[in-house]
């Protein structure tokens, strides 16, 4: 059948389609292009084709190696680091690169980094895999003009960067064919065009780019469905040379990131103005817990800073088991608060005067940030209605649309949407799979798709130290395009760092950009197509994504099918057009463009194998999988995907006696990323994970950009007691230095020195028990190991500029979750959360990585 021709080999999604009756606005309307009807059909992943159980028994050890023992909670490391296992040399020689390219089919080219990608390595034999640095992956096989043009992979990537001639050579390669998008990335230099004309295919509606050919001056050809388009005469013209006669040369074609001022055809209604509304819980607990305090002043500072202008309209709206709302209107001696009892039938009680003009009642807002967190102080209100205090923001928003703010501390209790506890903490480590990973009720969504409507889109903080149902309140800000931020166990008080991470996550959500209603379109190169997207949206039509706001701070992914062979072409291309409104008020379109090349072998397959987009796509389908079958067959999804790519490589390589596990250079850490992956909270079992704590794992991966997600599954480990000048990188008059990446293994870390390990939200310090003096007193500003904080570090010493210097590259660009820095004493109270992360070492019912990769061995030899 059709949709059979849609399965990847073995370990890959199905595509199932359901109907959904949506009401779409004028076809043309929609970013300027010709659209499918009102009776739609939206693809989502239903699961992967079952496998093999990956369980809980390890396998016997080969002959000759020594298995260390895992460190008990209370060891330490020794002096010069854990005993390495035994790994065993094998001594049959490797075949030479040329008499691999030739068993797998001969390489098309000759570049040198598709040579290196396919060059064969033992994994039980060859520990040190981890390149220096984590870096950017290897270019595609392009020619250098196209290549220099290219666009960034911190933009966008392809799981493959050759893309295969047919489905048939996909399926052989048993690797997943998908686009990791980073579209709204913050960006230092972005071509801005403003033209009447906005040139694009008559057909299929592509942006021109730079991978367009040229006819002659009058005609190009377009790059993915090859129709022939006239070039208008305005297009002629080059702004930037101020001559005429070179379309070839305008921005537009020599770009592959731009960005278009939209005209009015690509309005559906005036720009909205900047609109936001907070909407905040004043429950008892709520009060307890201070984050109010930190909000008001996080507000108070940057309000100037909030993107917009002269519109810039904002409201506050609060809740416990009553809603109350705040006239802030111009003229009033004081803010007024106004209170609805009736959660059961929300109204607006003023609406002229709820959501206000920033600029005019600039001092209200601020009398009410001064006033807020000590007018509750006395509550005794435990109840939530957060479902009615959600309807309440979606009446006041709807006239403009705009970002939704809430902050959550409990389990809603009250009105429309109220939750019961579904987490039994008997149940967390039970082998049977894990409950409750979806919602409960579907309120959430459907406020969700109504606020999406309206372009409205919800961010919400949870700030809560009992179980909150995260998996019924997520969906509020999943379908509505928001974010999600999950601070367990808050208290101003009594967890300092989550109180710091607070005030820096507030900082950076406050003030980065931000696009209002928006869509965003991914088009392809004719004979490909997209069935599965990844990340938090409303899906509008088969190839439309509704984002009521988009910000810099959000990935997506998109799994696809090859449908018809790409013979007749040498390259392909993806384009990611993204419409959306400005906080200025400025419709504007950025497009991005990404060119590969087309190849017919398999060994080009496999040297251009991107692993970390692989990794991190695979991550979002078994996400899928977990809510839709059970979290035991993702994982068994996941192992199988490694041992079909490496049996693949093996089977395909079948005139090469190789010994031992072998993989192709470019996916020598696939087993590594995998198991990471199966150790991340997300995916693992067997362990006390909390449920709330699981569901937000997932919902980073569903949501974040390859770069965030990768430093989540297989965090950075550096030496950092004795950085030095040797590599360093000099950038604006410092210097950065540039220490080796570790493995992520008790055995790299000593007593005498001191590591840095880089989480993406968190990084911790760890510092061993015989560290040198000089770098405690003089970088840590403490007199002596005893006294270093065991919660937090603040690096102000002047001798601590060079490790400052090396902290904070890591940490940029600001992302908003932004990274605080913690130290952990090597004592047993304070180890286990870094400990947790040394994923090459035995967890509690995880294999280590060497057992890991004996266990795919097992499987592959079945």
């Amino acid at each position: 059948t059709s949709v059979n021709k849609l399965l990847y080999a073995v370990s890959y999604s199905l595509c199932v389609y359901t109907q959904v009756e949506t009401v779409l606005p004028p076809p043309q309307s929609l970013e300027g292009g010709i659209y499918p009807g009102t009776h739609v059909f939206l693809p989502f992943t239903a699961g992967w084709l079952t496998s093999p159980p990956f369980g809980y028994n390890y396998p016997a050890m080969q002959p000759g190696y020594q298995q260390s023992p895992t460190p008990r909670a209370g060891s330490s490391p020794s002096h010069g680091g854990y005993n390495a296992p035994g790994y065993q040399p094998y001594s049959q020689p490797f075949p030479s690169l040329s008499q691999l390219s030739t068993a797998l089919g001969g390489l098309s080219g000759v570049s040198e980094q598709e040579v290196e990608g396919l060059r064969p390595v033992n994994l039980l034999q060859e520990r040190n895999l981890l390149p220096l640095k984590r870096g950017t992956p290897a270019e595609p096989n392009l020619s250098s003009n196209l290549r220099k043009m290219n666009c960034s992979p911190d933009t966008f990537r392809c799981t493959l960067s050759s893309i295969p001639q047919t489905q048939a050579l996909l399926n052989k390669a048993r690797l997943p064919l998908g686009l990791l998008l980073h579209p709204f990335r913050d960006l230092t230099q972005l071509p801005v065009i403003t033209s009447n004309t906005i040139v694009r295919c008559r057909s299929c509606r592509t942006y021109i780019n730079p991978f367009v050919s040229f006819l002659d001056q009058h005609r190009w050809k377009c790059n993915l469905c090859y129709r022939v388009n006239d070039v208008p005469d305005e297009f002629m013209y080059n702004p930037v040379t101020r001559s005429y006669g070179e379309p070839h040369k305008r921005p537009e074609v020599q770009n592959s990131t731009v960005e278009f001022i939209a005209s009015s055809d690509y309005m559906l209604r005036p720009p909205q103005p900047a609109a936001y509304l907070f909407v905040l819980d004043v429950s008892h607990n709520a009060v307890e817990s201070g984050y109010l305090n930190v909000l008001c002043q996080s507000l108070l500072e940057n309000l100037e800073k909030l993107p917009g202008d002269s519109r810039t309209r904002i409201g506050f709206l609060t809740f416990d088991s009553t809603i109350h709302f705040y006239n802030l209107q111009e003229g009033l001696s004081q803010p007024q608060m106004l209170v609805v009892s009736d959660i059961d039938d929300v109204f607006i009680p003023t609406p002229d005067s709820l959501l206000v003009n920033l600029k005019e009642s600039h001092e209200m807002v601020k009398d009410l940030l001064n006033a807020l967190p000590a007018m509750f102080t006395h509550t005794r209100e435990t109840h939530s209605a957060l479902g009615p205090a959600l309807q309440a923001a979606y009446k006041l928003m709807s006239a403009t649309g705009g970002r939704v703010s809430v902050f959550q501390t409990q389990l809603p209790s009250l009105g429309a949407g109220l939750l019961q506890s579904r987490e039994d903490p008997n149940l967390r480590s039970s082998t049977k799979g894990v409950q409750h990973l979806g919602p409960a009720t579907d309120f959430y969504k459907k406020l969700a798709l109504d606020c999406s409507g309206q372009q409205i889109g919800v961010d919400l903080f949870l700030l809560s130290s009992q179980y909150s149902d995260l998996a019924s309140l997520a969906c509020v800000s999943k379908y509505s395009a928001g974010s999600i931020f999950y601070y367990p166990g808050f208290h101003h008080v009594h967890s300092p760092a989550q109180n710091l991470k607070l005030q820096q996550d507030l900082h950076r959500y406050l003030t980065r950009k931000i696009g209002f209603e928006a869509v965003m379109r991914i088009r392809c190169t004719k004979g490909l197509s997209i069935h599965t997207f990844h990340g938090n949206f409303f899906v509008r039509s088969t190839d439309l994504l509704s984002l009521a706001n988009v910000n810099p701070d959000s990935g997506f992914a998109v799994q696809m099918s090859i449908d018809e062979s790409l013979a007749d072409t040498s390259l392909a291309c993806f384009q990611a057009a993204l419409l959306y409104t400005s906080s200025k008020g400025k419709r504007r379109i950025r497009v991005h463009t990404l060119c590969l090349p087309v190849v017919s072998q398999l060994s080009d397959v496999f040297a251009g194998a991107d692993v970390e987009a692989i990794t991190c796509l695979l991550a979002n389908m078994a996400i899928d999988r977990s809510i839709s079958s059970s979290l035991l067959d993702a994982r068994d999804a996941l192992v199988n995907a490694v041992v079909d790519s490496l049996e693949a490589y093996r089977a395909n390589g079948s005139n090469l006696q190789l010994s031992g596990l072998t993989a192709p250079a470019a996916l020598r850490l696939f087993p590594l990323y995998v198991l990471a992956l199966l150790k991340q909270k997300a995916l693992r079992t067997g362990t006390s994970t909390r449920l709330d704590d699981r569901v937000f794992a997932m919902c980073e991966f569903k949501s974040q950009p390859l770069k965030q997600i990768m430093r989540l599954i297989h965090p950075d480990l550096y030496r950092v007691d004795n950085l030095t000048e040797q590599g360093a990188l000099h950038l604006n008059e410092r210097m950065i230095p540039q220490p080796p990446l570790l493995q992520l293994s008790a055995e790299k870390l000593s007593r005498d020195g001191a590591f840095l390990m880089d989480c993406g939200s968190v990084m911790y310090l760890w510092v061993g028990k015989c560290c040198d003096e000089m770098f405690v007193r003089d970088v840590l500003g403490c007199p002596d190991y005893a006294s270093i904080p065991p919660d937090m570090v603040a690096l102000e010493t002047t001798a601590s500029e060079r490790t400052r210097a090396f902290v904070s590259w890591l940490d940029s660009p600001p992302s908003f979750c932004h990274s605080v820095l913690l130290s952990v004493r090597d004592e047993p109270s304070a180890k286990s959360s870094f400990f947790q992360h040394l994923i090459e070492d035995r967890s509690e019912s995880a294999f280590s990585y060497y057992e890991f990769l004996l266990h795919i061995q097992q499987q592959m030899s079945k």
